[in-house]
C-alpha cells in the first residue's frame, strides 16, 4: 500500500543517482529447504533485518511453514510460524472475493456503477453519464483516480473508525483523470470503497464479514485488520534492523491492514492453488478465483492481453515463470504472495523491515527453491509483425500515473522511443536502453530479456488507435501515449539545457565568489546577478536534500505539517521567487555597469530557471503542501 511514497522518491533521485549496474554473484539454487534456510538466514544477516514469515506450499499440502530471526529484539522473541506479520497490499484480494460472493448470491454484479451502490460516496467523474465508475473498476485500478494523498497515508486510524469514516477523511484524489475502464493506475481508494459497498448490503462492518465468510472458512484461525495483542505480532523496524516502527494504522483498513502468520497463509495459498475450495468444500466458486486472475476492464485486457491486474490479482514474469498473486508493505514491513496455478505451488514471505534488498534477496531465492526442478514453460511461436507496426513507431510518454505528485518526473524520465527492425520491436528509455519484444499473435509481443529467460506470455499490446491517440500498454501497470517526434525531441532540448545551466551555475559560482574577495575585482552591479541564479539552484538542491533527509519516515515527516513539509514548501516558492528575480535582473536596462559576457550568461541561465519554475509550477511542485 505505501509503496508510491518511495516511488515518488525514486524518481526524483533518478536523474542524479543513475550509476552502473552492480555485478554479484548470484548463488546456486537451494536444493533442499536446509540450504534454502541457511540462504535466507544470511541474507536477513547481510541486510540487517531481523525477521522473516514464510510459507511454500503445494495444491496437497504445504512444505514449509516458519518463522526465522527475531520478531522483536527489545524482549529477544523469535519469529515463529505464528507470529503474525504485516500483508499489506495483499490484503486488497479479500475485498474482490467479498464482492464476489455477493455477485455469486445475485446481490450485485460487477458492472454495478458504484453510484447506484453506495451514492453516498464522493467522488468525481466528469464522464459518469456515459462511463461511469463500475464496482469492477474499484478492484483492478480503473477508476482513473490518483492514488492516496501523502496526509492519508500519514493519518492514524483508531481501531474504532468505519470505513466510511476513512473514506471521509479526504476525498479530493477520488477525481477521474481520464475514463473510467480505459487504463489502469494503483489507487488504494478503490478497494475501499468496494468494501463500504459490502458493508452497505450485508449491513455488517467489512471485517467482521470477511472474518465469517473467508478468514473462518479458509482456516486463517489468526488473522486480523486489528492491531494484534501484544507478543503475538513482530516489531517493525527500519532498513537499520534496530529503530522500530509505531504500529501503522491505517485509515484504508481494507486495503491494506490484515495481519496474518505464516500458518494463516499457508491456508490462504492453498485456498487459490486448490481453485476456492478448504478440504475439499468450495469456499467460492472456481469460476471466482478464474474471475480474479483475468483483467477485464482496461484498453488491453478488452483487446485480448490476457496477463495484468485482475480483481487485487495480477500476473508477475520471474526468471520465465508466470505468477498470479500480490505483494504489499507498510512502514516498516514488506510481504509476497505469488502461486502458480499450473504447477500447484506457491510461496508467502514477509520481512519486518523496509529493506528493499532483503525483500528481492528472499523473493529470488523462494522462486529458484521451488522452481529448480520444474520445466519452464513453452515459448509461443514467434509471428509476423503486425502489419500496422510502422504506425506505432516513434515516441512515447507515460499516460496513466498512479500519482500526480510524481508525474512531472516520470514523463520525463520514462520518455521512451520504439523502432521496428529484423522483424522485433525495439524500446529504449533512461535506464532501459534497447529492451527487445518478439511479436506472438496480432498486436501482442512478449519480452525478450537480456539477462533473463524471455517471457513466455505476452505483456504488451499496440492498442488500437481511439479518439484519444494511439497507445501501448507496455505492463500491467503502465499505458504509453504516443506523441510527435519534434515534441519528445523539444523536451530532451530543453531539459538538457535547464541541467547544463544549473551545473554551469555551481561551477562558475566558487569562482566569482573567490574573485569577491579581491577589492580589485568586486563588481556591485553584477551581484543580483550573480546571487539569484544561485541562490535558485541551492533552493532546489535544498528541496532534494529534504526529501533524501525525510526518507526514513517519509510518511510521517511529510504526510503531517512539521518542520520538513514547512521546509520543503518554503524552498519550493523560493525557487519560484529567485528564478523569476534571476529573470528580471537580467533584462536590458537593469543593473548598468554590468560586463556584457555576464549580462548573456545571467541572461540564458536564468531563462532556463524560469523554464523549470513554470514546469513545475504548472505541476504543482512550487508552493507543494504535502500535509494538505
Amino acid at each position: 500500500m505505501k509503496w508510491t511514497i518511495p516511488a515518488v522518491l525514486l524518481l526524483l533521485l533518478v536523474p542524479f543517482c543513475l550509476a552502473a549496474d552492480k555485478k554479484e554473484e548470484k548463488p546456486k539454487p537451494a536444493q533442499s529447504i536446509d540450504e534454502l534456510r541457511q540462504q535466507i538466514e544470511k541474507i536477513l544477516k547481510d541486510t540487517h533485518t531481523n525477521g522473516v514469515s514464510i510459507a511454500i506450499v503445494h495444491k496437497g499440502g504445504s512444505e514449509w511453514v516458519t518463522g526465522l530471526g527475531m520478531a522483536d529484539l527489545l524482549s529477544n522473541r523469535p519469529a515463529t510460524a505464528d507470529t503474525l506479520f504485516r500483508i499489506g497490499s495483499t490484503s486488497k484480494a479479500f475485498v474482490s472475493l467479498s464482492i464476489l460472493l455477493l455477485a455469486d448470491q445475485g446481490k450485485l454484479t460487477l458492472e454495478d456503477p458504484v453510484h447506484k451502490l453506495a451514492p453516498d460516496v464522493w467522488f468525481e467523474n466528469r464522464w459518469e453519464s456515459t462511463d461511469p465508475v463500475r464496482v469492477v473498476n474499484l478492484l483492478e485500478h480503473t477508476t482513473g483516480w490518483d492514488d492516496l494523498r501523502l496526509r492519508e497515508y500519514a493519518k492514524q486510524a483508531p481501531d474504532s473508525m468505519g470505513v466510511r469514516e476513512g473514506l471521509d477523511y479526504d476525498h479530493h484524489s477520488r477525481t477521474s483523470r481520464w475514463h473510467p475502464g480505459t487504463r489502469m493506475a494503483y489507487c488504494n481508494a478503490g478497494p475501499a470503497v468496494a468494501a463500504y459497498v459490502v458493508e452497505k448490503i450485508t449491513g455488517q462492518p467489512f471485517e467482521d464479514f470477511v472474518q465469517q465468510n473467508l478468514f473462518n472458512p479458509m482456516g486463517m484461525k489468526t488473522a486480523t485488520y486489528f492491531e494484534p495483542a501484544p507478543g503475538t505480532a513482530t516489531t517493525l523496524y527500519h532498513p537499520d534492523g534496530t529503530t522500530p516502527f509505531p504500529y501503522s494504522h491505517i485509515i484504508m483498513r481494507p486495503a491494506g491492514a490484515i495481519n496474518a502468520s505464516a500458518n494463516d497463509m499457508a491456508a490462504y495459498l492453498q485456498f487459490y492453488l486448490n481453485r476456492g475450495a478448504v478440504n475439499g468444500k468450495q469456499v467460492v466458486p472456481s469460476t471466482d478465483i478464474d474471475r480474479m486472475e483475468s483483467p477485464r476492464s482496461t484498453w488491453a485486457a478488452k483487446e485480448g492481453l490476457k496477463a495484468g491486474y485482475g480483481l487485487s490479482n495480477f500476473w508477475s514474469v520471474e526468471d520465465g515463470f508466470v505468477y498470479h498473486g500480490h505483494d504489499g508493505g507498510v512502514d516498516g514491513g514488506l510481504a509476497e504472495m505469488s502461486y502458480m496455478p499450473d504447477y500447484g505451488v506457491g510461496y508467502f514471505f514477509s520481512i519486518n523491515s523496509e529493506s528493499g534488498e532483503a525483500f528481492e534477496k528472499v523473493g529470488k531465492a523462494v522462486r529458484d527453491y521451488i522452481t529448480h526442478s520444474l520445466q519452464k514453460p513453452v515459448m509461443p511461436p514467434v509471428a509476423q509483425l503486425p502489419v500496422e507496426a510502422a504506425d506505432y513507431a516513434g515516441w512515447y510518454e507515460p499516460d496513466s500515473p498512479r500519482t500526480e505528485l510524481s508525474h512531472f518526473l516520470g514523463r520525463l524520465v520514462r520518455l521512451s522511443r520504439v523502432r521496428f527492425e529484423d522483424g522485433k520491436m525495439i524500446s529504449s528509455a533512461l535506464g532501459r536502453w534497447h529492451q527487445v519484444l518478439i511479436p506472438v499473435e496480432g498486436a501482442q509481443f512478449r519480452f525478450a530479456h537480456k539477462d533473463a529467460p524471455p517471457d513466455p506470455v505476452t505483456t504488451l499490446e499496440l492498442l488500437t488507435p481511439n479518439a484519444e491517440g494511439r497507445f501501448i500498454q507496455t505492463d500491467s501497470q503502465t499505458t504509453m501515449r504516443k506523441i510527435p517526434a519534434w515534441f519528445a525531441i523539444g523536451e530532451i532540448l530543453v531539459v538538457g539545457f535547464v541541467v547544463l545551466s544549473i551545473f554551469s551555475i555551481v561551477l562558475y559560482a566558487p569562482f566569482w565568489m573567490i574573485g569577491g574577495l579581491m577589492r580589485s575585482r568586486r563588481r556591485p552591479a553584477e551581484r543580483a546577478m550573480r546571487w539569484w541564479p544561485l541562490i535558485a539552484v541551492l533552493s532546489l538542491v535544498a528541496f532534494v536534500a529534504i526529501f533524501i533527509l525525510c526518507s526514513p519516515d517519509l510518511i510521517e515527516r511529510l504526510g503531517n505539517f512539521t518542520v520538513w513539509s514547512a521546509a520543503l514548501w518554503v524552498v519550493s516558492l523560493l525557487f519560484g521567487l529567485a528564478s523569476v528575480v534571476s529573470f528580471l535582473v537580467s533584462l536590458p536596462g537593469s543593473n548598468e555597469g554590468v560586463r556584457p559576457g555576464v549580462r548573456r550568461f545571467s541572461r540564458i541561465v536564468s531563462t532556463a530557471l524560469l523554464i523549470a519554475a513554470a514546469y513545475l509550477t504548472y505541476w504543482g511542485i512550487i508552493g507543494i503542501r504535502t500535509w494538505a
